[in-house]
């Protein structure tokens, strides 16, 4: 908690500090996190990733339905499951299953492999921009999503990530919240329309959430890295885990680490 650099915002401008919805600790969180169901490897990047400081920033509940856009391999699906099991719902949100595509089915495999855990996990359709069929209007207390706007804008720029943000809207209830976490593009920097670095403008983030009605409420630099410069041949997957260039420049970017990353928190009037 002590990590957060929070600032309320209003349409107008910075309103002074923002205070964190509970700061209280969450016990079932941490022991989601500490469990031996998570895969090594992704518990071995926790240190890059906070996830406990981050979910907390968001206002995380364990009673909440919540929506993971576009879970990838599920590193934080491996967090959230287990959370909300008993009290609250989880709907992991990407595309439909297909044999023929590896992502669906590693992700598929990856929850029948343990009922346990992910057995109450509600797979929602998320393709945009033709499906978004991930819950129904109104019925979501919070809409997540982790390292996943470079993708959209890059698929089909301002139109696919307005779409995104407006079916999260749609989906959440009245003061349901909206949390991002992206690779952050210094203000300096041009950004490519089809941010073949990884790297995304905070500014830009924020008003394309605002053009679909959310608020800015809070942002927090727990996810800060100073050392990253955005700056690296291969953008952004240069860095750790990926390291992309392989051997060339590997200390360099090892002594980097995982990139500068953007935290911000929406909610719906």
């Amino acid at each position: 908690m002590k990590r957060f650099i929070l600032a309320a915002l209003l349409a107008g401008g910075v309103a002074g500090l923002a205070q964190a919805a509970d700061k209280a600790d969450d016990a079932q969180l941490r022991a989601a996190i500490a469990g031996s169901h998570r895969s090594s490897a992704n518990a071995a990047r926790d240190n890059w990733r906070h996830p406990y400081d981050t979910l907390a920033f968001f206002g995380i509940k364990p009673n909440m339905t919540v929506v993971e856009l576009s879970p990838g391999g599920g590193w934080y699906t491996e967090i959230l499951a287990p959370y909300l099991r008993d009290n609250g719902k989880l709907i992991a949100a990407g595309p439909a299953f297909d044999p023929a595509k590896r992502g669906t089915v590693a992700f598929k495999q990856k929850l029948d492999a343990n009922p346990a855990v992910f057995g109450k996990v509600v797979q929602g359709v998320f393709a945009p921009p033709s499906t978004y069929n991930f819950a129904a209007p109104g019925s979501v207390d919070m809409v997540l999503t982790f390292r996943n706007l470079h993708n959209w804008i890059d698929a089909g720029g301002d139109d696919e990530l307005k779409g995104v943000f407006k079916a999260a809207y749609t989906s959440l209830k009245p003061g349901g919240v909206l949390g991002i976490e992206e690779h952050r593009l210094p203000e300096a920097m041009p950004q490519d329309p089809k941010t073949s670095s990884g790297y995304v403008h905070e500014s830009y983030v924020i008003r394309m959430a605002e053009s679909a009605g959310f608020k800015l409420t809070a942002k927090s630099d727990i996810n800060a890295n100073p050392k990253d410069k955005a700056d690296h041949k291969g953008g952004v997957w240069a860095l750790p885990p990926t390291l992309a260039n392989r051997d060339q420049d590997r200390e360099k970017y090892q002594a980097i680490g995982e990139s500068d990353r953007m935290t911000l928190k929406f909610v719906k009037p």
